[in-house]
C-alpha cells in the first residue's frame, strides 16, 4: 500500500445530484408538522437507514428519538458516529439476541462516555465484528456534513494527511490543482434521517439551540429527513420576533416532536446538567450481558415512551436537582 491509499468503506453516496433528486420532491411550504416520537420514528426510520445523531457527546443528544429507535426494533441501520457517546450506547443497546440495530458505522468517537469511562456493551458490540467499519476524525465527520449542507460532493481536509486515520477511512488524496501537493479530501455525507434536539422550536421546525451548535446546523441541510424534538413549542410570531435565533429552518424539518427533558441523562445547556448517576448505573450495568437485557427491557422495551422511561428510571426526582446544578442556584 502507496502512502496515500486508503481501505475504507463507503456507506453512501456522495454524489449531490442524486441528493438533489431527493430534495426536489420533499416539501417546503409551511405546514404543522407536529407528531409523537413514535410517530416520527415510524414514519422516517426503515431498516437500513443510514441515520445521524445531532449535539456532541452527552450534550443536547435527541435520546428519546434514540430510545424509539430501538423500542420499535428498527435494525442494519448505518449510523454517523460523530462524537457520540450516549447516543452510541443506546443504539447498540439494541444488539441482543442476533438483534442488529446497526450494521454499517462512520466512527470518529464512540464507545467512550468521554471522562466517564468506556461502555461496556458499546465495546462488546464493535469487537463483536457485527458492525463494518470506517474510521474519521471528528473534523472529517464534521467536514463530510459541510460538504452535503454545501451541495458539494466533497471538501478538502488537510489535518487527515499523515494520519493513519486517512488509511482507515474513506477519502481520497488528490493534487491540489493550485500548489500541486498532496491533499485528502472527504466524500459528503447525507444522512436518510438526523435526530437533532433543541431548545425551542415552532410548530413548522423552525428551531433555536442556546449554546454552540457544534455540526447541528450542516447534519440538517445535508439529511433527507430531519425529527427534530424540542424542549417546548413556541409560537412561530415569537420566532419571527428574532428570526436571527432560528438556526434550522423550516424547511430542513420533516417532524417537530415536543419532549420536555428530552435530552436526558444528556445536559441541555441553560435547562439541565447531566446525569451523572444514571450514566454511571448504564456503564455499571453493562458490564454484565444479562443484568443489560434486563435494564434495557425495564427501562426502554417495556415503556410506552420517553415520558414513561422518565418515571421508571427515577429521573423526576432528580431533574430539579440537574437544573439547579445547570443554572448555579
Amino acid at each position: 500500500m502507496n502512502s496515500h491509499e486508503t481501505t475504507g468503506p463507503l456507506f453512501t453516496d456522495p454524489d449531490p445530484d442524486s441528493a438533489r433528486a431527493f430534495f426536489r420532491t420533499k416539501r417546503v411550504a409551511l405546514q404543522e408538522k407536529v407528531m409523537s416520537v413514535s410517530e416520527a420514528v415510524g414514519l422516517f426510520v426503515t431498516d437500513d437507514a443510514y441515520v445521524a445523531s445531532g449535539g456532541f457527546g452527552t450534550n443536547r443528544i435527541a435520546t428519546a428519538a434514540l430510545h424509539e429507535v430501538v423500542r420499535q426494533g428498527r435494525k442494519g441501520l448505518g449510523f454517523a458516529g460523530h462524537t457520540t457517546t450516549h447516543d452510541f450506547q443506546i443504539l447498540c443497546g439494541g444488539h441482543m439476541h442476533g438483534h442488529k440495530t446497526i450494521e454499517r458505522l462512520d466512527a470518529a468517537y464512540i464507545i467512550g462516555l468521554e471522562a466517564r469511562g468506556l461502555s461496556p456493551h458499546a465495546r462488546r458490540v464493535v469487537e463483536s465484528g457485527d458492525i463494518e467499519i470506517c474510521e474519521w476524525s471528528n473534523f472529517a465527520l464534521a467536514a463530510r456534513f459541510r460538504a452535503a449542507a454545501a451541495g458539494l460532493s466533497f471538501v478538502p481536509v488537510r489535518s487527515l494527511l499523515g494520519t493513519e486515520t486517512l488509511t482507515r477511512s474513506g477519502a481520497q488524496v488528490i493534487s491540489c490543482p493550485f500548489t500541486g501537493k498532496p491533499t485528502p479530501v472527504v466524500p459528503a455525507l447525507y444522512p436518510d434521517v438526523a435526530f437533532i434536539h433543541v431548545h425551542e422550536s415552532d410548530v413548522y421546525g423552525n428551531a433555536r439551540i442556546q449554546g454552540i451548535t457544534v455540526a447541528d446546523t450542516d447534519v440538517a441541510r445535508a439529511a433527507k429527513h430531519v425529527i427534530l424534538t424540542t424542549e417546548r413549542i413556541i409560537s412561530s410570531d415569537v420566532i419571527r420576533e428574532s428570526p436571527e435565533r432560528t438556526v434550522i429552518p423550516s424547511l430542513c424539518v420533516d417532524a417537530v416532536c415536543e419532549v420536555p427533558y428530552g435530552s436526558y441523562p444528556g445536559n441541555m445547556a441553560g435547562c439541565y446538567y447531566s446525569d451523572e448517576v444514571h450514566l454511571r448505573e448504564w456503564l455499571t450495568v453493562e458490564r454484565d450481558l444479562a443484568a443489560h437485557e434486563t435494564f434495557m427491557r425495564k427501562l426502554i422495551l417495556d415503556t410506552r415512551d420517553f415520558n414513561e422511561y422518565l418515571d421508571v428510571s427515577g429521573a423526576r426526582g432528580r431533574l430539579p436537582e440537574l437544573e439547579a446544578l445547570e443554572m448555579g442556584t
